[in-house]
């Protein structure tokens, strides 16, 4: 198996719930975290290494990226494993994919690439690199297979982690945060390019609006401890070492539940904030020269997961020039003041948090096993 980053090593690790009690005795490896380890899985590699976003980034790693996949596929070919487990990391996972599929191992894809909101044209490549695709939205299931790739929609696994109703007053327990007054969570990103490119507008917005409530109360969980040296580091250099931020270690879970509204990176989390009913601000900036590049590629107005999934604004979106520290803090303003559009996006958020929700960790499971006794039997 590989995942990428901090996002795919949760969604694997719900896979891995489901498998290791159906082979109790096999080898699990390839690159993971912590999530995975607790199900016995070995990473070959550090996961942080492919933790890299924006085409121009991932260009200045290509060399170190590109040197993995190729240790990683050779010991593969040689060890030639019952099933190879992509998860995510599109650009890392379908080419390594491809080449194990041809050399005759089944490949299973967990999480399809997000064709039906820009570069449509992978599904080929998906087609040639997965011999069965794990699809985490109901509408991809009919995509993959009219393309004549097998497909099993098993739900998104955080459906099933996340509460339908969070306990925000355990969660404060827990966090030592006080039963009433409002909770702002931030979450810049997991990945390093994230935090470079988010950290600084989101702990400045946060000055901000505790200019406008100073008891207001600031979380910020970290992925990890170089994440948060980082998160630390880029704060001091702005000059804003003193804006009264709880920097968590991990417990993203606990912040989100603790909060009345959240300030996100774009990406899995906002789903999660979508999972735990709560307001919130989508923000993303990336270097400039693969912002102009991007945004010219995408199918839809939305990149949130949330908005996309209802096919409207249903929170604020402020993308690169726009994500500043006062539009930020404007946005997250009325998210916190506004009771009429809390109720309704609770209304929309459960909604959504139904259609999500299946037994993922039981069906990837059973389509994996599936699919290595399609193998042995020569049908793949």
């Amino acid at each position: 198996m590989v995942a990428g980053e901090t996002s795919g090593d949760l969604l694997a690790s719900r896979l891995l719930s489901g498998l290791r009690p159906q082979m109790p005795d096999a080898h699990m490896h390839g690159i993971g975290g912590p999530h995975m380890a607790q199900y016995g899985f070995v990473s070959d590699f550090p996961m942080e290494k492919l933790s890299v976003r924006g085409l121009f980034e991932v260009l200045a790693h290509y060399r170190e990226i590109k040197g993995i996949q190729i240790a990683l596929r050779d010991q593969l070919l040689a060890e030639r494993p019952a099933v190879f487990i992509g998860v995510d990391a599109p650009d890392f996972n379908l080419g390594l994919e491809a080449q194990l599929k041809s050399a005759g191992i089944p490949t299973m894809h967990f999480i399809g690439p997000s064709i039906w909101a820009w570069r449509g044209g992978r599904i080929k490549k998906i087609a040639r690199a997965a011999s069965h695709m794990l699809v985490i939205f109901p509408f991809e299931e009919e995509i993959y297979r009219k393309a004549g790739i097998p497909a099993t929609y098993v739900g998104h696994p955080l459906a099933q982690v996340i509460p339908m109703e969070p306990d925000q007053a355990a969660a404060r327990t827990l966090l030592n945060l006080p039963p009433s007054g409002p909770v702002v969570a931030i979450l810049p990103g997991s990945r390093m390019s994230e935090l470079k490119y988010n950290a600084v507008a989101f702990v400045a917005a946060a000055k901000i609006l505790l200019q406008r409530d100073p008891g207001l109360r600031i979380v910020a969980p970290m992925a990890g401890a170089a994440q948060r040296r980082y998160f630390e580091e880029l704060i001091a250099q702005a000059g804003l070492q003193d804006v009264p931020v709880q920097i968590l270690d991990g417990q993203s879970h606990q912040a989100l539940a603790a909060a009345d509204a959240v300030m996100v990176a774009s990406g899995t989390a906002s789903l999660e904030v979508a999972l735990f009913k709560r307001p919130m601000v989508i923000a993303y900036k990336m270097m400039s020269a693969s912002w102009h590049i991007l945004r010219h590629m995408a199918y839809q107005p939305w990149i949130g997961l949330p908005n996309i999934l209802a096919q409207e604004f249903l929170v604020p979106e402020l993308l690169q020039d726009a994500a500043t520290p006062q539009a930020l803090a404007d946005a997250l303003w009325q998210q916190l003041q506004d009771g009429a559009h809390r109720e309704r996006l609770q209304r929309r958020f459960t909604e959504m948090h139904h259609s999500l929700l299946r037994d993922t960790a039981g069906e990837s499971a059973r389509a994996v096993m599936e699919l290595i006794a399609q193998s042995r039997s020569g049908s793949v």
